[in-house]
């Protein structure tokens, strides 16, 4: 079954990334699975190696090309786009994905969104800039495959260059700012401070442990498709496990040694908060838009249902305390182009 050919046959396996993963696991999810752990689909590109080989034959005026010669010069072309991907593959799987079809899964690739910026790319800390797929992210491209570099070539040669020239002209005649500032002092402390909290647990529980459980609860329950029953559990189950975190980690080394294990254990504290903000926030965003697929919001074709008289926003969570949390709002406001509903049918 071409499922994405049959669901969407003006683009067909053209579709966005998000479309093509969340169609991917409905139907792994649904029991049509290959392999033995029935957790991949089949990427066959023999249509494709097909395609590419009467172009090129086109190209070269071999009218009369065979099948053979054009299966060949297909590969070629296949081979010059995606070469090294084929490759590693076959070193993985010990298959020839240029003779048998790939079993492909979706995974997790990056998180959409990040750090606030002006026009001029400064986050809310004057002098701290922050560039390519770390803010915020200005464009929608991103969904489409390959296109999320756009982002750190328009911040780094196009934009930059010409921004950051307007700060540093104000700074050159200041001198550096001095360590003993209150907020460096304040800063310092609190690192230090969790730093030390972290060596000092010496729990029985590995930081891999803690790690892989909660990307199992963001991978079942705020995934590519949500609901609001799931993210309810997944709030409370990333809750459980910030406790357990900070009562039973155990991390191995010494602090002032280069000690990975305290880097890693550092990061894995804010992907606790990280996760446990996005379940909140998708649980808040009554609708399906973007990348965030609600399955209590969808049509009857199971495409995204838009709400943008109720979201059309962007969300800023504030933190106030334990499991406490403030939303505040900044309105999109859209002057030529409307947002409407995709459609790849």
């Amino acid at each position: 079954d071409y499922y994405l050919e049959r669901r969407y046959p003006a683009f067909g396996n053209l579709v966005p990334r998000d479309v093509a993963s969340r169609a991917a696991k409905e139907r792994c999810d649904a029991g049509y699975g290959v392999g033995t752990s029935r957790q991949a689909v089949y990427l066959d590109y023999a249509a494709a190696i097909q395609r590419y080989g009467n172009i090129e034959a086109s190209k070269r005026n071999l009218s009369n090309a065979d099948a053979a010669t054009i299966t060949t010069l297909g590969k070629e072309v296949v081979k010059e786009k995606y070469g090294n991907l084929f490759d590693m593959y076959e070193k993985i799987t010990g298959e020839n994905p240029y003779e048998v079809p790939m079993r492909i899964y979706p995974a997790v690739h990056y998180t959409m969104g990040g750090l606030w910026v002006d026009y001029e790319l400064m986050t809310t800390i004057p002098g701290l800039y922050a560039l390519g797929e770390c803010n915020f992210s200005d464009h929608g491209a991103n969904r489409l495959g390959a296109s999320a570099l756009m982002q750190g070539l328009a911040d780094g040669y196009f934009v930059i260059p010409y921004t950051i020239g307007n700060y540093l002209a104000d700074e050159i005649r200041v001198n550096a700012v001095p360590t003993n500032h209150p907020a460096f002092e304040e800063a310092e402390k609190a690192v230090r401070e969790r730093i030390d909290k972290l060596m000092s647990i010496n729990g029985k529980q590995t930081v891999e442990s803690m790690h892989k459980r909660l990307g199992k609860i963001m991978w079942d329950k705020c995934g590519m498709a949500r609901n609001a029953q799931g993210l309810r559990e997944a709030i409370e189950e990333i809750r459980q496990l910030r406790k357990e975190f900070w009562s039973d980690i155990r991390v191995p080394g010494k602090v002032n040694d280069f000690n990975p294990e305290l880097d890693k254990a550092g990061r894995v504290a804010d992907f606790i908060e990280l996760g446990e903000l996005m379940c909140m926030d998708a649980l808040q965003r009554e609708e399906s838009c973007g990348g965030h697929f609600r399955e209590e919001h969808q049509t009857e074709e199971g495409e995204a249902l838009r709400h943008d008289d109720q979201f059309m926003y962007v969300a800023a969570w504030e933190n106030t305390g334990e499991n406490s949390w403030n939303l505040h709002k900044e309105e999109l406001v859209y002057d030529v182009v409307k947002p409407s509903q995709r459609s790849y049918k």
